[in-house]
């Protein structure tokens, strides 16, 4: 009997808005390509040509350090041209619609623009009103996904999952859930890989409308802790709360801040994940953010390789059409370490390349 090829997959995305969009296919072969990036940033020369003379522009309505400095270096090491716009200095600030501003900077020729907004929808809005490509780097409380993508990164390889499945794996989002952009994109994403999410955090800060997304909900974190794999302690989104649903800060800390001594109920090689920035002392202690089982750091590193894959998919290379990308446009077309199926990387050839793409 002959076997019936399988059909191969293409990446189809022009935009990246959100993890709610993807399929676990997608995802999967997301983060596959950013796998391949990952050691262009251990080079010497930490650069790969796969986006030259393309323009990529930061356009950032809300402060940031860790997304807007990754995506610029992402950017920078896929070789595009970099400009970083914030809403002081610019026409925003005059009274400008975001719709014309982007207008105004697509105009000069650029390929892609990436923008964070206090607005949710605000990315959605832009990928309506242009031709080029928007990668959403966190619009109000919708999503976040870039953040999303290297937290499903982060745990997917320290768990071992080279293959991106997470059934089995069970992850614990605390925090200020209804607020939070991370925890919405962090539970589109897995969800779809398989794995079981445990929702934490106070009553009135806990959506219960959170339950259609396929989690389960608890008030009671020292209860969940031997269950999880996985902790993501989000960051408190004091700037975002309005109303007086959130407890004083010592009674925060008290019932659901991460300690040495509440850490010790959880599994001996629990994770513990935190977005970033973090509030030491309320969401987690600096034993804790410091200590072995932390992988903080780890995600920062990531979100590089994260946010590599995303703009080299979301241009389609270039070799084509935008959102053309297909399993042969590797990050080794683009001069990084392509990655098999089984996640390790092709010895070179008596010619001295990788997987016969000509890679140095």
């Amino acid at each position: 009997m002959t076997a019936t090829p399988r059909a191969e997959y293409r990446w189809t995305h022009r935009h990246l808005l959100g993890l709610e969009q993807l399929s676990a296919a997608d995802i999967r072969f997301l983060l596959q390509t950013a796998r391949g990036f990952e050691e262009v940033s251990t080079r010497s020369i930490k650069k790969v040509p796969a986006l030259r003379g393309r323009v990529v522009v930061n356009l950032f309505f809300e402060d940031s350090t860790r997304t807007r400095v990754s995506f610029n270096l992402a950017a920078s090491r896929l070789s595009a041209d970099v400009l970083d716009i914030s809403a002081k200095g610019s026409s925003v600030a005059k009274g400008e619609t975001l719709t014309d501003t982007a207008r105004n900077i697509e105009a000069m020729g650029v390929d892609v623009i990436v923008c964070r907004h206090s607005l949710s929808g605000a990315a959605h809005q832009l990928a309506r009103a242009v031709r080029c490509s928007v990668i959403n780097a966190g619009d109000g409380q919708h999503e976040h996904p870039t953040q999303g993508l290297l937290d499903i990164y982060t745990l997917a390889r320290r768990l071992g999952r080279e293959d991106f499945d997470l059934s089995g794996v069970t992850v614990a989002l605390v925090g200020d859930i209804a607020h939070s952009r991370v925890a919405r994109s962090n539970v589109h994403g897995l969800v779809k890989l398989g794995a079981r999410v445990i929702l934490v955090g106070p009553p009135t800060l806990l959506p219960s409308s959170m339950t259609e997304l396929g989690c389960e909900l608890s008030s009671d974190f020292d209860a969940v802790l031997p269950r999880v794999d996985a902790i993501n302690m989000l960051r408190i989104q004091f700037e975002r709360i309005q109303s007086q649903a959130f407890p004083s800060v010592r009674e925060y800390a008290h019932f659901f801040g991460l300690t040495e001594r509440r850490l010790a109920r959880a599994k001996p090689d629990v994770l513990v994940m935190h977005p970033g920035p973090v509030n030491r002392g309320i969401e987690i202690e600096s034993a804790v953010a410091d200590g072995p089982q932390s992988t903080i750091l780890e995600q920062v590193t990531n979100g590089l390789a994260v946010r590599m894959a995303c703009l080299f998919l979301v241009t389609g290379s270039r070799t084509g059409e935008a959102g053309g990308a297909s399993s042969t446009a590797t990050p080794a077309a683009a001069g990084a370490t392509p990655v098999t199926a089984t996640g390790a990387a092709p010895a070179p050839t008596s010619k001295g390349t990788v997987g016969g793409m000509g890679v140095s």
